[in-house]
């Protein structure tokens, strides 16, 4: 019989999912236990493969201070810590927040990403729906 999924591996393939609907994303594991998002080849985010325990490390250039508040959070091994690197490790069975880890994943998208394929996403993330714009009317 097939084991369920977790809710921290559903957490990780939606994650994943969103990842790579950015521009020239795609995935790299660079060591086992890893399926990592990148563009270019540049990681910008390293994600735990599923059956692992849930693991998320992003670039975060602005949010990184308030991110390191989190009980969760730390800042990345290896010297990346200094260069604004976050790592998120959850326990067994603790439930990820998603949503803030779409926000997470975008701004290290927007961080690693070269400046034409940001410049191709406008404001927006993928997961986010575009809101009608009202033309202005010369008078």
């Amino acid at each position: 019989m097939a084991r369920a999924k977790s809710k921290q591996d559903a957490a990780l393939a939606e994650l994943r999912a969103f990842g790579l609907a950015y521009p020239g994303a795609h995935t790299k594991s660079p060591w086992p236990g890893h399926l990592d998002l990148a563009v270019k080849d540049k990681t910008f985010a390293f994600l735990s493969a599923e059956g692992e325990p849930f693991s998320i490390s992003c670039k975060l250039p602005h949010s990184g201070q308030v991110a390191l508040m989190l009980p969760f959070a730390k800042p990345t091994g290896y010297g990346l810590g200094k260069s604004g690197w976050v790592t998120a490790t959850l326990a067994p069975g603790e439930a990820p927040p998603v949503e803030l880890f779409r926000e997470w994943i975008d701004e290290s998208y927007r961080a690693r990403a070269p400046k034409k394929l940001v410049a191709s996403l406008g404001e927006m993330s993928p997961g986010q729906k575009a809101k009608p714009v009202k033309k202005r009317i010369k008078q």
